[in-house]
């Protein structure tokens, strides 16, 4: 039975994507990496590497070498998520270095570096989008009041925070990664050089995330609900065209928040825990699609910067300016 299971398995891929090594494991019939290995996979993850690098190097060079001073919070939640954006950018050519090559020294890298950065810039980003959509909120229901979430210390400190708290999660990881894991074993997957006592923290850390990213998941959609019901009873309110359109914009602005953050990390984070704590053909390759899906993020994040950024939209301004003046001098 297993043997039928496994050749239904290899003969799925293209054979220049399996080496001798890999078919001769004893890990089973599923093997990870042959699917995250697999072309479609690899120009997949290239072309969004390529496409949010150029994305993601604007917006750095517009919320961090302008000359403008941050002066709001979001501003400061909006320049901690395009700094985790870019990061998570720069993890991408190492994994797809990793699910190339079957070296075991960049198996190791990856493993225990590269996994680690990239996970850490993920949730990062998870908990920044959440302290936006918080902020947006509270502008829209206390527009003419400051809460204390809103101001500048507190942005900065939620901010320092929420980087020393992933750090040292994913630190836990990394420091028993180091001690424990065995390379022995051919196969090229990350968990199969955990040893148990790191299986074991391995499967903590992934329910301790998925509960972070349940809070943020159901925050997320109690703000859009209350703010639209804000909206609407302002709408009612007020009879002007103006203030109709900028309601419309916020309930926009939020929409596209929620959509934005269901796409990329609702997919990955039901497959995920189901994956940890099964070793099922099907959970891995739907966790490799899943994670395509959360790298989007990436991408799709600059248009959360234009919409919901009145300075980032002005900088973009200033500069198509500067260069058509460059253009006719």
């Amino acid at each position: 039975m297993e043997s039928t299971v496994s050749a239904t398995i290899f003969t799925t891929f293209p054979k220049d994507t399996i080496t001798p090594n890999i078919t001769n494991t004893t890990q089973g019939p599923c093997e990870p990496t042959e699917v995250s290995a697999h072309p479609a996979f690899m120009y997949a993850y290239s072309l969004v590497f390529l496409v949010s690098l150029v994305l993601n190097c604007i917006t750095m060079r517009v919320y961090f070498c302008s000359s403008q001073r941050v002066q709001s919070s979001v501003m400061v939640y909006m320049r901690n998520l395009v700094a985790a954006d870019f990061f998570l950018c720069l993890c991408l050519p190492l994994r797809i270095v990793h699910n190339a090559t079957y070296s075991r020294t960049i198996r190791n890298i990856y493993c225990s570096f590269g996994a680690s950065a990239f996970y850490i810039n993920m949730y990062a980003s998870i908990l920044f989008m959440d302290f936006i959509a918080v902020n947006r909120y509270l502008k829209i229901v206390q527009p003419l009041e400051t809460h204390a979430l809103q101001t500048l210390r507190t942005a900065r400190q939620i901010s320092i925070g929420t980087w020393i708290s992933l750090l040292a999660m994913s630190s836990v990881y990394l420091i028993l990664f180091l001690q424990t894991s065995s390379d022995h074993d051919q196969n090229v997957n990350c968990e199969s050089l955990h040893s148990h006592k790191l299986s074991v923290v391995y499967k903590i850390i992934h329910c301790m995330s998925f509960a972070v990213f349940a809070f943020v998941l159901v925050s997320l959609v109690f703000l859009y609900w209350k703010t639209l019901q804000k909206i609407q009873q302002a709408q009612l309110s007020t009879q002007t065209v103006s203030s109709h359109h900028k309601f419309n914009k916020s309930k926009r602005n939020i929409l596209v928040l929620v959509v934005v953050f269901c796409v990329c990390f609702v997919p990955y984070h039901l497959v995920r825990l189901p994956y940890v704590f099964s070793s099922n053909c099907t959970f891995n390759t739907l966790k490799e699609l899943t994670i395509l899906l959360s790298v989007l993020n990436v991408c799709f994040d600059p248009l959360i910067y234009f919409m919901f950024c009145k300075a980032f939209r002005e900088q973009l301004r200033k500069k198509d300016l500067q260069r058509s003046s460059e253009d006719k001098t």
